[in-house]
């Protein structure tokens, strides 16, 4: 079985701090006494990525995502632990590691403020010792998928974000790296940028096999992208698996709603259907079963509705929670552990 592309064990990753103290005469003592501590931003996170995956890698503000990102493109030194992308160890080799990967950071360019677009794309090719003949073949694709032609001669400060982002996609896949870490890339974009941006992601992924790392607070983004989710809270990584075993693991109930033929009188009993685990509620023309977990599985349910109703069943939806209520889940029950913790220390 081949090495996994992303390899992360055990990262640690701490920060010295101190508190100001007030006052004139608390920054006079700050000058010359310092009282420091550690903040842990990463918390012994372990992970395991392959060639192709798509990830999304969420968490709140300051819960260690970026920190995370930073020492896989050998921005950050880790405290302790091992982290390998692409064969090689990021902080170590970061000359040849930077030419195999590309990186977006949603609040930082990449791109010469002051430079047409164009010129900064070509003067990237430079660094990254892209021949002028794979240049112009590699920005024709570009140009074919993110439009950038229109814009590509008007200096960057000018830009719309929704073009600048554009221009920073280029920029990073210039070089053809196998693997992209991109941290909020749509961040303050319109929904018509957003979902050029995930178009193009997509056929990326689809088509060149590269391998991505997307961290956001667009939980919608990482539904339309990812068949892959982590999680990570204060430090540690609190859940690491699909999206399907993320709303399995994290809600009580599963929705089903049936469209009859005719409408179901008020007196209505689930009579000869599932009743363990199961809340069933008639209204009108339409009926609804909530699947908490100890009921049957819901293609046991839909076959005993079917049976019932025959061909009055018109039509069947099932309504799954929403993603953000399932994170919001999964953060309340990491809270509810790490106080537990630590009343027990």
């Amino acid at each position: 079985m081949p090495e996994p592309l992303i390899r992360v064990a055990n990262l640690v990753k701490e920060f010295k701090t101190y508190d100001r103290r007030s006052g004139i005469l608390g920054a006079m003592t700050d000058l010359v006494h310092r009282e420091y501590k550690s903040v842990r931003a990463v918390d012994d996170v372990s992970f395991s990525i392959e060639r192709g995956e798509m990830v999304g890698y969420i968490g709140a503000n300051g819960a260690g995502k970026s920190t995370t990102i930073k020492v896989l493109c050998g921005i950050l030194f880790p405290t302790s632990g091992e982290v390998i992308v692409d064969g090689r160890v990021p902080w170590q080799d970061r000359e040849a590691h930077v030419q195999r990967i590309g990186a977006v950071f949603g609040q930082r360019s990449q791109l010469w403020w002051d430079l047409a677009a164009g010129e900064s794309l070509r003067l990237l090719a430079q660094i990254y010792e892209v021949t002028p003949a794979q240049f112009e073949l590699r920005m024709a694709e570009f140009n074919r998928i993110l439009e950038l032609d229109e814009f590509l001669k008007t200096p960057v400060r000018k830009l719309s974000l929704g073009q600048k982002m554009r221009c920073e996609l280029a920029a990073a896949l210039l070089h053809e790296p196998p693997v992209l870490f991109l941290d909020e890339p749509t961040i303050g974009l319109d929904v018509v940028a957003k979902q050029s941006i995930r178009e193009f992601l997509r056929r990326i992924n689809r088509e060149r096999q590269v391998t991505m790392i997307l961290t956001t607070h667009d939980l919608r983004e990482i539904e339309e992208l990812c068949a892959r989710v982590l999680i990570i809270d204060r430090g540690k990584l609190v859940f690491d698996g699909s999206l399907e075993a993320l709303r399995s693991q994290a809600a009580d109930t599963v929705e089903l709603r049936f469209r009859l033929a005719h409408a179901l009188d008020a007196a209505w009993q689930p009579d000869g259907l599932p009743r363990e685990g199961v809340a069933w509620k008639p209204d009108g023309f339409e009926i609804s079963a909530s699947l908490s977990k100890t009921a049957p599985p819901r293609t046991e349910v839909i076959r005993a509705v079917l049976e019932r109703f025959g061909k009055d069943v018109l039509d069947i939806a099932i309504a799954e929670p929403e993603i953000e209520a399932v994170v919001q889940r999964i953060y309340e029950v990491s809270k509810d552990q790490a106080a537990k913790a630590k009343k027990s220390a």
